[in-house]
């Protein structure tokens, strides 16, 4: 029997895009042994060469003209990327991308970033006939998201689906799946053993996340928060951030029992399942892993747009709060102090809210599109 050819396109403009590609390719062969899935990075497949200069040249303006940044997201926000700027994409990038899928014969396309959704939907309306599932990865819903090419878009939330509604998309196209996460975040290991493997304590314990990059570590929160290690135990992950990691592990001020430093790491779930608070920048991904274990997350430095519009839901769902001054971390340093047995209990029942959300629900979608809809080739 010939297995299902499930492509997942994604792109290297933060980590969270080809973080949930690859969780929904495990989740999708942890559901079918007549599954086969590929993951790409479209971009930087067809231009190896080329894609890390954008991607860096994005990173930096991103960190240095956040305001820019927001001009511009804001400014295309009820718009989607018009025909125009499509063929552009195509001609200068994404030339190679028909022969791509010719080659690999996919029985479906799924996009976890909306530059490859929109590729693909320029391939079909040229008469390539394979269905696309786009999957939306924030907590709302940018206007580069939409195409009408697009059979099926699977979301986060009710609210992200109801603004896809207002801007013409079918609600039979939609489907409400959570964002899709590594499996292993609705897991609970041992906490014993998750402990002794990384050298940790049993005592209240703050996780703290600067992003897959490790471009946002802020200092000011980081030095506070280390003021409070003899009562509460600091893991800080600074992902690829190799500078910031050996400027903390060279500062005295880190140089604690109870403060661990490290830097890019696959086994983040882990660290969440034995962690009580996750201090995070906003992005969709972390927020969504967060989300699955049940761990509350206190914001930094969202970046203008997206992030900031996940801090906002977030926050109005009771799951998380911003840091909006270092009274804010005080708080819950003094919270877990007074009140751990109540943020436990807290955690357990936000668990039990969100099973509705299990990752395979993704999945059986996509593959309930692939069984469904036979499109020759």
């Amino acid at each position: 029997m010939t297995k299902k050819r499930v492509l997942l396109l994604s792109e290297g403009f933060g980590a969270g895009h080809t973080q949930a590609a690859y969780a929904l390719s495990s989740s999708l062969r942890r559901l079918s042994s007549d599954v086969q899935t590929k993951v790409l990075e479209l971009g930087s497949f067809l231009n190896p060469h080329v894609a890390p200069l954008i991607i860096n040249a994005y990173k930096r303006t991103i960190t240095k003209q956040p305001k820019l940044v927001a001009l511009m997201y804001r400014k295309q926000y009820k718009k989607p990327i018009n025909r125009f700027a499509t063929l552009a994409l195509h001609r200068l990038f994404y030339t190679h991308t028909r022969s791509i899928v010719r080659q690999l014969k996919p029985d479906i396309i799924v996009c976890t970033h909306p530059i490859p959704s929109a590729v693909i939907a320029r391939l079909k309306r040229l008469g390539v006939e394979v269905p696309l599932c786009t999957v939306i990865t924030d907590y709302d819903v940018h206007g580069t998201w939409i195409s009408p090419e697009v059979d099926r878009y699977l979301v986060s939330t009710t609210e992200v689906q109801l603004k896809l509604i207002n801007r013409g998309v079918p609600k039979s196209k939609i489907q409400v799946t959570g964002i899709p996460v590594h499996p292993n975040f609705w897991e609970h290991p041992s906490r014993e053993e998750i402990r002794l493997k990384f050298e940790l304590k049993d005592m209240p314990t703050v996780l703290v996340m600067d992003g897959g990059w490790g471009l946002m570590t802020d200092e000011i929160v980081n030095e506070y928060l280390a003021q409070w290690q003899q009562q509460v135990q600091l893991i800080y992950v600074l992902g690829n951030n190799d500078k910031a990691r050996a400027h903390m592990e060279q500062n005295p001020l880190y140089q604690k029992p109870n403060i661990h430093i490290m830097g890019f790491t696959r086994e983040i779930d882990k660290l969440m399942e034995v962690s009580d608070v996750l201090v995070t920048k906003p992005g969709g991904m972390t927020c969504s892993e967060g989300l699955a274990k049940g761990i509350p997350m206190l914001f930094h430095n969202p970046l203008p747009g997206q992030e900031e519009e996940n801090c906002l839901y977030f926050t109005e769902q009771g799951l998380g709060e911003p840091i909006t001054s270092l009274e804010v971390v005080e708080k819950w340093m003094n919270r877990l102090l007074s009140e751990y047995e109540t943020i436990v209990e807290t955690r357990e029942r936000h668990l039990k809210e969100i099973e509705k959300f299990h990752p395979m629900q993704s999945a059986k979608s996509i593959i309930e599109m692939v069984e469904t809809r036979k499109v020759p080739f």
